[in-house]
């Protein structure tokens, strides 16, 4: 029979202890032909040797290098993430390998990361120095879900460095004129395609084949496959868009739509892109190929279309990211403005006004 509260009781001649730590029951052997105070001692050790077990106390927890985690990490981004998105995650691990390879993981401070992070300010990269944290704190949470490391995450709790608000760049009609008088051919498809239809141009238009292009329909598809958000949208052909892609079409050197003279795809335009802007006199002026998408959802937003059909048109995921682009242009300013007196002066000579109303009118107008 067991004594009350020590848990140990013999059966036959042997000793046993039986407890419950932490809600679990534990029933442990100790001895044959041995006295009671001597199984109290035994118990007393099992008892210590399981708690000290389920605290990791003495346990060897599972930890890798950095490098090893790193590659691990490589792998599976090479079929679970877009190539773009890949060539970006890598950059980003190779500056991380700069402060920690050759560290165990466990060796791996939120001090050594605040370090890494200043380092990267310094030397120009402040919003970069953001999206290495980042990836950093990715890398921790997948190693640990893969049972390759146990241990805390050093990045969770690091506060990103404030990142300036970005102008969004956007071409008025002057500047494209000027940059479609100056560019390449190719590259003057490009910015008719990227500010008619806002698809992303590296992503989205170089990746885009004729099987994505519906002329009966009058709309081309971007694929999840490419697309940001991970999700397929339609966007409708104006005139301007039509045109380019009907000629586009006719030369059938290629299944993509951009292509090269030898029928293969670009993998970039952005040299081709920046040198027409030195040939237009707009080199230094802010403009890249995103511009393009930026000019896009800027007109959208002069002509009157509502945020959530932009947001539609453009693949946004969040309505907050469209509403970057409610900004207009001085011109456009000057033209609500002058909207205003417009029907100001319609309402005096066209009514219905009251007589009184149109007293006063008069009188302000010859102020």
């Amino acid at each position: 029979m067991a004594r009350r509260g020590d848990g140990l009781y013999l059966r036959g001649q042997t000793w046993y202890l039986d407890c419950r730590l932490n809600g679990t029951r534990h029933v442990v052997k100790l001895g044959k032909n041995i006295k009671r105070t001597v199984a109290g001692e035994l118990a007393n050790v099992k008892r210590a040797a399981i708690l000290k077990g389920e605290a990791g106390i003495g346990k060897k927890r599972k930890d890798c290098t950095f490098d090893k985690a790193k590659e691990a990490y490589l792998v599976w981004m090479s079929s679970n993430t877009r190539p773009r998105t890949q060539r970006v995650y890598q950059q980003q691990l190779d500056q991380l390998s700069h402060s920690f390879a050759g560290k165990l993981l466990s060796q791996i401070s939120s001090f050594d990361i605040e370090r890494h992070k200043h380092r990267r300010i310094e030397g120009g990269a402040r919003v970069v120095a953001n999206r290495e944290v980042s990836r950093l704190k990715a890398l921790f949470n997948a190693v640990t879900k893969w049972d390759m490391y146990e241990g805390k995450n050093p990045a969770v709790g690091i506060r990103p460095v404030e990142e300036p608000e970005g102008r969004l760049r956007f071409l008025d009609y002057a500047e494209e004129m000027s940059l479609l008088k100056v560019a390449p051919p190719i590259v003057q498809d490009m910015i008719v395609i990227g500010t008619n239809c806002g698809i992303r141009i590296a992503s989205e238009a170089l990746t885009l084949t004729w099987a994505d292009v519906d002329f009966l329909r009058n709309q081309l598809t971007v694929r999840a496959a490419f697309a940001k958000a991970g999700e397929t949208r339609c966007v409708p052909l104006n005139s301007r868009a039509r045109e380019v892609l009907v000629r586009l079409k006719a030369s059938g050197r290629s299944e993509y739509v951009f292509s090269k003279p030898n029928g293969l795809p670009y993998k970039s335009m952005d040299k081709l892109f920046t040198r027409a802007c030195e040939d237009a006199g707009l080199a230094g002026t802010g403009l890249s190929l995103h511009s393009l998408r930026h000019t896009f959802a800027s007109r959208l937003v002069m002509s009157g279309a509502d945020l959530r059909t932009i947001q539609t048109l453009g693949g946004w995921r969040d309505l907050s990211l469209v509403q970057r682009y409610g900004h207009l242009s001085p011109g456009h300013c000057t033209q609500a403005i002058e909207r205003i007196a417009g029907e100001f002066h319609n309402a005096i000579h066209n009514g219905p006004i009251s007589g009184e109303g149109v007293h006063l009118a008069e009188r302000l107008i010859s102020v």
